[in-house]
């Protein structure tokens, strides 16, 4: 009797061991199971923005991209603001259209251009992530020609704008623009100016101060909703009272210096012309004389 009590409880013993060692194992299995799937979850996780940053770091590395565009002082450029603020250009590099801006340098009196593009290859993946999306802007907030130090470098000076393109076609312009500078650097020309109602103390024209009430010159030479879904803007305007020859009347200027050149040549010639022939006369008179 003892001895199958004594073979039972040892039995029970070890099935209680076998069961504690199963339970424990299988505790363990779960556990070590549950932190690998997690350890492998949070490595997806952690690959997978970096493989996505990544493929955009090769796929941006991969495009051409036009060069930013920084007006320096004696270079006009179109400032502008979509009718978000959110798409624009103020003649830095921050900006999202500075990407092939057009900023010419003002070297006197003439006809010169300015331009912005949203259609650039930079613009399209600095807004979407995709270098040939198709962006386009929408409303008009502010627009304006600036001259950077144009107050300083040509104190007299006077723009005219004379055409306004949206992707090529020609914008209405309700009234003629003056010139003035707001800051005392800049010269400026506004296109598009709902802050400015009167006009400023220096606003002026070629044919001098304009004063008054808005109406044939204004601060607001457009309509703001004609500017629907657009990439590119170009303005043409004019520029006198620099008193220098620049751009297109520097052209003019070069055409002159040439008649003037081509005109001394031809004098120089027939002055020649004129000595070879008295020196050849002078000859034949010597001649003669000593025959004689």
């Amino acid at each position: 009797m003892n001895k199958k009590l004594f073979a039972v409880l040892a039995a029970s013993s070890v099935l209680l061991a076998v069961c504690t060692a199963c339970g424990e194992s299988s505790s363990t299995a779960e556990s070590s199971v549950a932190e690998t799937t997690a350890a492998e979850s949070s490595a997806a996780e952690t690959t997978a923005p970096e493989s996505s940053e990544a493929a955009e770091s090769v796929a941006a590395e991969d495009i051409e991209f036009e060069e930013p565009v920084v007006a320096e002082d004696g270079h006009a450029f179109l400032y502008i603001n979509d009718g978000q603020f959110y798409v624009s250009y103020d003649g830095t590099a921050n900006s999202l259209m500075t990407y092939a801006a057009g900023v010419p340098k003002i070297t006197g009196d003439g006809t010169y251009t300015v331009s912005v593009d949203a259609g650039t290859k930079g613009c399209q993946f600095d807004i979407g992530g995709d270098a040939n999306g198709d962006y386009r802007c929408d409303g008009l907030s502010f627009a304006a020609v600036i001259v950077k130090g144009g107050t300083t470098l040509y104190p007299n000076m006077c723009i005219e704008i004379k055409e306004i393109r949206m992707d090529g076609k020609p914008i209405t312009m309700n009234a003629k623009n003056y010139t003035s500078s707001d800051d005392g650097k800049e010269m400026r020309a506004n296109i598009y100016n709902q802050w400015v109602n009167n006009f400023p103390e220096d606003a002026h024209t070629a044919d001098g101060a304009v004063t008054g009430d808005f109406g044939e010159y204004s601060s607001q030479i457009v309509d703001p909703s004609d500017f629907k879904k657009w990439q590119k803007i170009e303005v043409d305007f004019e520029v006198t009272g620099t008193g220098d020859q620049g751009a297109a009347g520097g052209a003019e200027k070069k055409d002159e210096t040439s008649e003037e050149s081509s005109e001394a040549a031809e004098s120089s010639e027939a002055a020649e012309s004129s000595e070879a022939a008295e020196a050849a006369e002078s000859s034949e008179a010597a001649a003669e004389s000593s025959e004689g």
